[in-house]
Parts: C-alpha cells; structure tokens; sequence
C-alpha cells in the first residue's frame, strides 16, 4: 500500500465529497458561482536570450509563465517547474505562449519539481533535457521520473537537502496536496525550494494555501533575494483557501519570510480557477501600496519572457 502524505498545519481539512460536489456540479447548474470571463493574459516580452546564455554572475530569474522559471545563482542555471504545454492536463488551456521554449534553454545544472499537479510537471518537458540533467523532486515522485526517462533522480522529504554543481537545494514545506490521476492522492509530497549558492538564495513556495511556516522558512534560511509566490487561483474562496494563497495573503506571507523581494506567480497563464486572469497582479499591487514598507521596486512583477537581475 502507498504512503499517504499530510499537512503540517493541522488547521487542513481535505474537502469531503459533498464540497466538492458543490463546488463542481450544484453551485455552477444554480448559478451561485460563474467563471468571469479570462480577459487579457499577462503582458510577454522577447527573451533576453543574450543574458541567458551569457556568463552574468548576478543572480536572476526569467519567468517562463504561470509558475515556470529558469534562473541562476553563480552562474549555475536551473529550472523549477518548466510547462511549456499548450495545456495543462486536459481542462485548462495556455493563453499565451512559454517565454522560453526548449530550444531556448542553456545547459541547466538541475531540474527541480515541486509536485505533480500539470501546472507543474509537464512530461514533455521533463523529456525534452538532455537526459544527464539531475531531477530533484519531492519524495514519491521518482518512479514517475524515471518512467519518462530521468535517470538522476533525488528525492526529498520536508527539510531535506540536496547538492548539485555547487548549488544547494531544499525542499521546505508548503499547504497543498498532491494527484495525477484520478487515483493516487497525496501518494507523493508537495513543497516548495530554496536554492542557495553560497550567500545567494531565493525561494520558491510552489503550490501553497496560507499556513504557519513562511515565518520558519525565513527564520532557517535569512537574507532570501526573492520569494517567487503564488497569487492566482483563489476563486471561490470557500474551496480554493484550502489549497492556494490570494494576492492579498501572498503579501503577508512574503513579510513573514523576511525577503528582499516579491516575485508574483501563478497567474496570468492558465485559468486554473474563476478569477480573470491579470486580477491576482492587479490585487498584488493594490496589496503592496497599502500595506508594504519600504521601496516599491522590492514587488518584481515581470511579463512573461522577462529576466529580473536580483541586485
């Protein structure tokens, strides 16, 4: 029998069948819960591929869409949650193209996974490195990995650490929940990372409701460069709270990290959930000008295809 995963916040309660039901069937054929209509999705630039194959030694983060990243501490490059699907699953659509693409990427040191929802592991994606790129993923996930083809696969529990070239990786804890089918939940763990290269770090928060363990991470692991969180798919609130951040406890979440800079994301790429697509970035900003100290330039909010050197 497989191993069932848990939260740590004991305050988690998985929805019972009849929420779900509601959720699903009863409150849409009632008309007491419409999906708004996408709108525009997040603004796309041209890659600055020159930088990305480049030999810059500042750290920094290109956003690839929804929760997709390469990025670079020392100079050793990496990739967290690479989709570059036209879909997610079945159900949910990309409204814009990847800001990279395969034949964008320079040699990665590391692919990391933060669990195994299709927003965030994309079997083409995993196919398409070259096959001696070391994969990091949460514990329960490498039999998967290695099914399509990854052959250096690390495993990690919560608090677990991993080295590759240089870069040092840890899998932190996250509220959230884990399926690829329609069997198998919480058969594997979810999190979230936090990449480090000597002084150099940033985390990572993956998939995540609110719980009391940002304020940990920022205590084990000061002086984050950036916290790259979540603010999309909050709609309806009764059913998602239990498994996504808003825009509104993102921000909160990133003064209990401690860190120097907020990267918003998941949003603007798939409508995973009932809110238009570009809402969670407008409500981040209006967070951030009546509640975060300091300078405005801290919220990076990039366009899809954007680089953010973290200074």
């Amino acid at each position: 029998m497989r191993h069932r995963y848990s939260n740590l916040d004991p305050a988690h309660r998985p929805h019972r069948p009849a929420a779900i039901l509601r959720w699903g069937v009863v409150d849409p054929v009632l008309g007491r819960r419409r999906r708004a209509a996408p709108g525009p999705p997040a603004p796309v630039v041209t890659p600055n591929l020159e930088l990305i194959h480049g030999h810059e030694e500042r750290p920094w983060l290109t956003w690839i869409g929804h929760a997709s990243f390469l990025g670079a501490l020392g100079g050793r490059r990496f990739l967290i949650d690479p989709v570059f699907a036209g879909h997610a699953g079945l159900l949910y659509r990309r409204f814009l193209p990847p800001g990279l693409t395969p034949s964008h990427l320079p040699p990665v040191s590391a692919l990391l996974v933060t669990h195994n929802h299709f927003d965030h592991l994309d079997a083409g994606a995993v196919r398409a490195l070259p096959a001696g790129v070391p994969v990091v993923a949460p514990a329960g996930l490498g039999r998967w990995l290695r099914s399509r083809g990854r052959s250096a696969v690390v495993e990690l529990e919560w608090w677990e650490s991993a080295e590759i070239d240089g870069l040092v990786v840890t899998l932190v804890p996250a509220r959230h929940w884990s399926r690829r089918g329609v069997l198998g939940t919480n058969s594997s763990l979810w999190g979230g990372y936090v990449v480090e290269f000597g002084a150099q770090r940033i985390y990572h928060a993956g998939d995540t409701a609110w719980f009391d363990g940002f304020a940990e991470i920022g205590r084990r692991f000061p002086g984050l460069l950036a916290a790259l969180l979540p603010i999309g798919g909050y709609q309806p609130a009764w059913f998602m709270e239990q498994q996504h951040l808003n825009p509104e406890q993102a921000g909160r979440a990133f003064l209990e990290l401690g860190a120097g800079q907020l990267v918003p994301m998941h949003w603007g790429t798939f409508q995973l959930t009932d809110e238009p697509l570009v809402e969670p970035a407008e409500r981040i900003r209006e967070w951030w000008r009546r509640h975060a100290p300091g300078d405005h330039r801290r919220l990076r909010v990039p366009a899809v295809g954007e680089t953010l050197v973290l200074e």
